[in-house]
């Protein structure tokens, strides 16, 4: 890894807090550390849909600069609630547990990070009126894979496939550890 092993202080915390809910699925830190670069790099208003116990949330917060703002969205209410705690003295971030859909008039995002989860729920269509031009759209846990199209489990990874190709979002797989990957895509 590229990066020092300390971890900010906010993402402590966040890890602190998944621990104690016994919630074991969270950001890897080389994706988390991907998220603080990007977010160093934007103004407006950020989300994230499924914060779990807030660690990648706690990511973005760490690169923040300026007054950009974050929002988050947690649908299990006892993982958004734990996620809330970490954050309640931070006036730039909101941690809601809710569906995500109480985010969509919150917009246009800067930046938004969600996992690559049902097709259904994060496609291109579902997400593109949402961003701002320019903006930047981090689809988590992809498995890498080095043919096209994309094949995923045995079959065409149709998701990957759609973010890759779209004509509204210029798009590329990064690998952040070689079992893992994301797509950032950036609307034009």
């Amino acid at each position: 890894m590229s990066a020092p092993p300390d971890l900010p202080e906010i993402v402590r915390r966040a890890f602190d807090v998944s621990r104690k809910a016994g919630y074991a699925s969270f950001c890897r830190n080389e994706t988390g550390r991907l998220l603080a670069t990007l977010a160093a790099t934007r103004t407006g208003t950020m989300a994230e849909f499924g914060t779990g116990c807030g660690v990648g949330t706690a990511w973005l917060r760490s690169g923040v600069r300026g007054d950009a703002k974050i929002l988050s969205a947690e649908l299990n209410a006892k993982l958004g609630d734990a996620a809330a705690v970490i954050f309640e003295d931070d006036p730039q971030v909101e941690v809601r547990s809710a569906d995500w859909s109480t985010l969509l008039d919150e917009g246009p995002f800067s930046l938004l990070f969600l996992d690559s989860g049902d097709p259904t729920e994060v496609s291109v269509d579902s997400i593109a009126d949402l961003m701002e031009p320019g903006g930047l759209v981090v689809l988590d846990d992809f498995a890498p894979c080095e043919m096209w199209p994309p094949v995923t489990y045995g079959r065409v990874d149709t998701l990957r496939e759609q973010w890759l190709t779209d004509e509204r979002f210029t798009a590329v797989e990064v690998l952040v550890a070689p079992d893992a990957s994301v797509v950032i895509a950036t609307k034009r």
